[in-house]
């Protein structure tokens, strides 16, 4: 038997999906038998393991896609252990003489797949590993003096320019089997789900799965994208797409997002064109963690690894349960901590609170996402947070410091999000949500708040915190720009 005509292996990996899947197709072809695989390889993660709710986010997609490849005839195998090992003894059960999967860009995954390559390799296997989570190469684009990218308008300029984004490729409507199908462990035996059930409001807002993912997109493209520009960022709006876990766990392929909402009636709208922007910003980071794998931990510019950050456990504790006694931070957290998921206005603000005005490392703050949203991507998470410390490509100035008050006021003008997930506040009245300590006894005393107790007073003073950071960029900079809200 050739090469072309024994069994195929499907290695699932952050690509749980069959739209626009090139190594689906490129395994399934000529009707070849497919043996898919999904193989929970923790070791191979190191640090990057997924954390709580990206590992909920995982149990339930791998339960939609095991559905889904049953309907198409080739059931969905599961195994834990070393991907090299493992598949290597797949391809024996199952006389496979091929391996396909699809490109991840982590230096974890990366690495994986080279250990993989070479196993196969060892036992006259061939490995292909394909594009499909990102529109471009990220080793490809190169400035003009040959160097990656480290601001996002030229790199976004050239994505444009010199990429061209194809047509997705269809689900397949049936697959192959494999003669006999071996063993599979149970999913339950992976032990993804948390071990205390802390998930309710998780399973409320979400529907993982491709499936669900193609709903929420349809959903999308409607009023939500039209109005997108600007109502993405007032957080007690549904301004924002929520495709972010989704197209983290390779739910939906960033090119099959791009041409459906590029195509659409939508299409020519404003609020497409920043969607779309927000695609490629999601290239970019990509590119940037690529080409600088040390910034998943370190700062790009390096200056800042001497920054004179003042661990605090009990600030970093109080930020995370969201007790910080400013309400747009809080609701934020507390967001976080029952979805899975924060608003990305929102997310700005929190990541500025916790680097600024508590000095505390964006690292703890980018670890702390790891392991509580649902979408935690490393590169993109990595990027958000280097670009709030102001150390990291295309990033924020340092001396940017936003005003937790101002932005709540702005954003959340009503309190609508605050009183959401902050309801001992339900009652304050608009003028006062964002800074609580500002109301008269008699408005507290009818809000049934008692600052201290019911809520907490301010952790930091704004002024004063504001003063400290720009003090502590002085000590690597000599910078003395003044501060903007």
């Amino acid at each position: 038997m050739t090469q072309n005509a024994k069994p195929a292996i499907l290695w699932f990996r952050q690509d749980l999906r069959l739209d626009d899947h090139p190594a689906l197709h490129a395994a399934a072809a000529n009707g070849r038998a497919v043996q898919p695989v999904f193989i929970l390889d923790d070791a191979a993660e190191g640090e990057w393991v997924a954390g709580g709710a990206g590992r909920w986010w995982l149990h339930h997609s791998l339960a939609a896609l095991g559905t889904q490849l049953r309907e198409l005839g080739a059931p969905l195998l599961l195994r834990r252990g070393a991907a090299p090992d493992v598949l290597v003894a797949l391809a024996r059960e199952v006389g496979a003489g091929s391996v396909h999967c699809s490109l991840r860009f982590e230096p974890a995954g990366t690495a994986q797949e080279n250990r993989v390559r070479q196993a196969l390799a060892a036992v006259d296997v061939s490995f292909a590993a394909h594009s499909g989570a990102l529109l471009h190469d990220p080793h490809a684009l190169r400035t003009g003096t040959g160097v990656p990218y480290k601001v996002y308008t030229p790199f976004a300029k050239s994505l444009r320019a010199k990429i061209t984004i194809g047509d997705p490729l269809p689900a397949p409507r049936a697959l192959r089997a494999v003669a006999k199908s071996p063993a599979s462990t149970t999913l339950e035996s992976l032990e993804l789900l948390p071990s205390i059930d802390w998930a309710g409001s998780m399973r409320t807002r979400w529907t993982p799965g491709e499936r669900g993912a193609q709903k929420r997109l349809a959903a999308f493209m409607t009023k939500p994208m039209r109005d997108y520009g600007e109502a993405r960022d007032f957080p007690a709006q549904d301004g924002s797409s929520s495709l972010s876990p989704h197209m983290h766990w390779g739910e939906l392929s960033p090119r099959r997002v791009w041409n459906d909402v590029s195509r659409s009636g939508a299409g020519n709208s404003q609020g497409a064109s920043k969607f779309l922007a927000e695609i490629l910003w999601r290239e970019f980071a990509a590119h940037v963690l690529l080409n600088f794998p040390a910034t998943a931990s370190k700062p790009l510019r390096p200056e800042f690894a001497k920054f004179p950050w003042q661990p605090s456990t009990q600030h970093l504790r109080a930020w995370q349960r969201g007790r910080t006694g400013y309400p747009i931070v809080d609701a934020g957290m507390r967001q976080l901590w029952a979805t899975g998921w924060m608003h990305n206005r929102v997310r700005m603000i929190v990541a500025s609170f916790l680097v600024k005005h508590l000095l505390q490392s964006w690292q703890d703050g980018a670890q702390w996402f790891w392991d509580t949203l649902c979408d935690a991507d490393l590169a993109s998470n990595t990027l958000g947070w280097q670009w709030s410390a102001g150390c990291g490509a295309d990033a924020a100035p340092y001396f940017r410091i936003f005003n937790p008050i101002l932005q709540g006021e702005k954003f959340d003008p009503s309190g609508e999000f605050v009183r959401a997930w902050v309801p001992e506040l339900a009652r304050v009245p608009s003028e006062f949500i964002h800074q609580p300590w500002e109301a008269p006894a008699m408005v507290l005393a009818a809000s049934g708040v008692v600052l201290g107790e019911t809520y907490p007073q301010p952790i930091v003073d704004h002024p004063t915190a504001r003063d400290r950071a720009l003090a502590a960029l002085q000590k690597i900079s000599g910078a003395k720009s003044a501060a903007r809200d």
